[in-house]
């Protein structure tokens, strides 16, 4: 019996694991970039799909696997780029392969956030269209730990310093356990030739033509500058298992955030009122007596209940809720995003969405912050 590359036997457990609950009937799709991550997932999804369920009492049964490559169109040569994605992954065998080209992208939080986006609306349309259960995304412990580095930088609350979930509705992310390195040797032990993303690599590494951000210089990712710089000067400072020790925080700290927020919304839904129309009416007495995690957690739930985006609901409006509450000294209305307003009176918190015809976000006195909780 030939002996299976490491590298290759993790990835095929870290998939198999997430197939195990897919029937006969099961639909599941790869998103490929043709990167090594998603490639490398692309090719062990063919083979365990042929497989699920198998053991030393089952034969186990088959699931059709397909995948979907995203084209955002950002970069010259992304639609060859897309093509060849999309030929190896039917060489893999797998079927139905989608490639999805989304149009231009305006989003407040910059191309990478407008990019996130749109490739989401993509994936999950592609899933409607196929009736796929999953869809398998390539993230890994390194992606991990570059998120939760940005999170530390942000100054970000235990929600975003959590990173990535491993299962959020359809989408699941098996090789958040493994290493960059690792999605690598199983392309290479697959026979498969990977492409790099030139917005990965930093300026002086990149062989390709770059896409520009403001005044025509090359962009590079922020999350590029964390892979390329900051990483290797902590490994080279702190020593080797720097990215493991991010992906366990990232756990704890995920574990932590479900906690306190199951309890944040526990205590909104003991300290609300009757609400009136087009206001939120919540009992401060019940709120000043819990333990801030929570209290400030359930404040940023009325406040996203009261339309206030959840990207630009920051700390600082938190800040101001929670002084309605704790720090009540006849201050005057909170301004919040989208226009939303909140005011302390009898003992209870008011908070209203913006009325119709005030433009999102014009309304605000409290500028909104990179920090967010």
């Amino acid at each position: 019996m030939a002996r299976v590359d490491p590298a290759v036997a993790a990835a095929r457990n870290a998939v198999r694991a997430e197939l195990a609950g897919l029937g006969p009937d099961g639909v599941v799709l790869v998103a490929c970039s043709g990167g090594a991550d998603s490639l490398a997932l692309a090719a062990v999804l063919a083979f365990e799909a042929r497989r699920v369920g198998r053991s030393v009492r089952s034969r186990g049964h088959t699931v059709r696997a397909g995948a979907v490559v995203v084209d955002h169109g950002l970069q010259a040569g992304s639609a060859d780029v897309a093509e060849r994605a999309a030929e190896q992954c039917r060489s893999l065998g797998l079927d139905p392969v989608l490639i999805r080209r989304t149009g231009p992208m305006l989003d407040d939080g910059g191309p990478e956030a407008a990019a996130r986006g749109a490739r989401y609306t993509a994936l999950a349309a592609a899933a409607g269209e196929t009736g796929a259960a999953l869809v398998l995304l390539g993230h890994t412990l390194d992606d991990q730990a570059e998120q939760v580095l940005l999170g530390l930088a942000r100054g970000a609350g235990a929600r975003s310093l959590a990173g990535m979930p491993r299962a959020r509705g359809i989408f699941r992310r098996p090789f958040l356990g493994l290493r960059r390195a690792q999605t690598e040797a199983v392309c290479a032990a697959s026979g498969l030739e990977f492409w790099t993303d030139p917005t990965n690599l930093l300026p002086d590494d990149a062989r390709s033509p770059r896409p520009q951000g403001r005044g025509g210089a090359p962009f590079t990712p922020l999350r590029s500058q964390v892979r390329g710089r900051l990483l290797p000067v902590l490994e080279e400072t702190l020593g080797p298992g720097v990215v493991e020790a991010l992906g366990r925080t990232a756990d704890q700290l995920r574990d932590d955030a479900d906690a306190l927020e199951a309890l944040a919304a526990d205590l909104l839904e003991e300290a609300q009122v009757p609400d009136r129309p087009g206001e939120t009416v919540i009992d401060v007495a019940v709120l000043e007596g819990a333990p801030a995690a929570v209290r400030r957690r359930a404040l940023r739930m009325a406040a996203l209940g009261a339309g206030c985006p959840p990207t630009d609901t920051t700390a600082r409006h938190v800040d101001a809720l929670d002084a309605l509450v704790v720090s009540w000294a006849g201050q005057g209305p909170v301004h919040l995003p989208n226009g939303a307003q909140a005011r302390r009176a009898y003992g209870r918190l008011f908070l209203r969405a913006a009325p119709p015809g005030i433009p999102d976000g014009k309304t605000g006195v409290l500028p909104p912050s990179a920090t967010q909780e």
